[in-house]
């Protein structure tokens, strides 16, 4: 009987050596004999866990089974070659997102140098005076700083800041967001021009680069003044023209400056370079206003000569305009093609530059004023286009700013609305963006005292421009 046990215990250990790798799977495999004799053993000690690890165990083995024979059946070249066609998917997918995108980003540029080509044509206009809204008088913001009536103002490029000018000698750089005064350059009294930093007399005209980094000012002392625009620090000084400069604009893209006198002449200045280039003649009197975009070219309203110019300055020649039966007092380009005018007739007009005569007159457009049998149009003391748009807008001293919608082609002219301003306005601008307008509001004209409006304030006015809805692009061409 006790050989017996021994020769068990003998045996027992070679088979646990040998067979070690069968013994733990046998119990990995969860054998219902060895859970059977773990239960024996086990049975008075504990009875609940040797049931439980019973009714539990088959089906724990059968999953670890099933798993066991997943990972068996899956070969090494298997699993690369499954690796490999996941890899590959993700890369397809990534090359068909990365086609769209491009695709779009095409799509995007090729609309943009469209709209560039069309834009230097002058064939481009944007309809979104239909989706303009007058805004509330409540909206209005009113900032004020010169003493004297404003005589000119310029919207920075990136609309953050308004510089205005007025005829009490004063620069004062604007926020428009916070309404605030960020810098002002103050005037100086008559005779002190040798030792004050700035101007000495009324300020009639002003200029910004394109980008932002030049401010032009030119005055009744027949000075232009250049200023760097971020810190309102003075550069130059140009003189060359014999009686005041009463038009500055910088050529688009450049620091070419065009100015306008009462002398009767178009001066050429680069400005990064400091220097003088070229005089143009032409105009039979003073000449009152000016404008220019991207093309090497200027347009200027002739005053009481009754004409509109366009200086071609490459090919040194110009384009003459009649229209107007009074003093042509302000111009402003709408694109490279077609620009506006206002003149002391109380008529607004377009004009192409393909065509000697108005595409649209508007008579009497601000109304009139005065008894009946003497009764005068209100002048025209400002206009401003929206660029490359369908919005124009004019200003006179019938306390009204009046905006107006241009038909397709530039072939009409149809009031939208008017914004109550009490006072002459004297200056108009639309921000880049087409947000907001500014006016430049005073008790009196810019180039003159005729009248005074004692109850008008010298100040600025940011007019909100609210839309209805810019759900659609409103983009066309003619």
């Amino acid at each position: 009987m006790s050989s017996f046990f021994i020769k068990k215990k003998v045996n027992a250990k070679p088979t646990k050596k040998a067979g070690s790798t069968r013994v733990i799977k046998r119990k990995a495999d969860g054998d219902g004999v060895s859970k059977g004799r773990a239960k024996k053993v086990n049975s008075g000690a504990n009875e609940e866990i040797s049931s439980e690890s019973e009714t539990e165990g088959p089906t724990v083995s059968r999953k670890r089974k099933e798993n066991e024979e997943e990972e068996i059946e899956e070969t090494p070249q298997e699993k690369k070659l499954r690796l490999a066609k996941l890899y590959l998917e993700q890369l397809r997918e990534e090359e068909e997102k990365k086609a769209e995108e491009d695709s779009f980003e095409k799509d995007l540029i090729a609309g943009r140098l469209q709209e560039e080509v069309l834009e230097q044509r002058g064939k481009l206009q944007r309809f979104i005076a239909k989706d303009l809204q007058a805004p509330d008088v409540a909206d209005l913001r009113l900032l004020r700083g010169h003493q004297l009536p404003v005589t000119c103002l310029v919207i920075s490029p990136d609309d953050k800041h308004i510089f205005s000018a007025a005829k009490d000698c004063s620069i004062i750089k604007w926020d428009v967001e916070s309404g605030k005064k960020l810098h002002t350059i103050p005037g100086g009294r008559k005779g002190t021009e040798d030792r004050h930093v700035g101007h000495t007399a009324h300020i009639l005209s002003m200029a910004i680069s394109s980008d932002g980094k030049y401010l032009a000012t030119g005055d009744w002392n027949k000075l232009i003044m250049i200023w760097e625009a971020a810190t309102c620090k003075h550069l130059y000084k140009f003189t060359g023209h014999k009686d005041a400069v009463s038009g500055l604009s910088f050529r688009k893209g450049t620091h070419d400056l065009y100015s306008a006198s009462h002398d009767r002449s178009v001066k050429v200045w680069n400005v990064s370079e400091n220097a003088y280039v070229e005089t143009l003649f032409g105009h039979q009197d003073v000449i009152t206003g000016l404008d220019s975009l991207s093309r090497e070219r200027c347009v200027t309203a002739g005053g009481r000569d009754g004409t509109i110019r366009v200086w071609k300055i490459a090919e040194e020649s110009q384009l003459v305009f009649h229209g107007h039966e009074g003093s042509i007092d302000c111009v402003q380009l709408v694109n490279e093609e077609h620009m506006i005018t206002g003149a002391d007739d109380g008529s607004v007009a377009l004009w192409s530059v393909g065509r000697k005569k108005p595409l649209a007159t508007v008579k009497q457009a601000h109304g009139c004023h005065g008894d009946k049998a003497l009764e005068q149009p209100y002048w025209i003391s400002s206009v401003a286009a929206l660029q490359n748009s369908d919005t124009v807008a004019s200003g006179s001293h019938n306390s009204k700013v009046q905006i107006w919608k241009s038909g397709e082609g530039f072939r009409s002219l149809q009031p939208l609305f008017s914004i109550p301003v009490v006072g002459f306005v004297n200056s108009l601008k639309f921000s880049s963006s087409g947000d907001f307008l500014v006016a430049g509001v005073g008790q009196e004209h810019r180039l003159g005292r005729w009248w005074r409006i004692k109850e008008a304030k010298n100040g600025i006015y940011i007019i909100p421009l609210k839309k209805k809805s810019s759900e659609q692009d409103p983009t066309r061409d003619q």
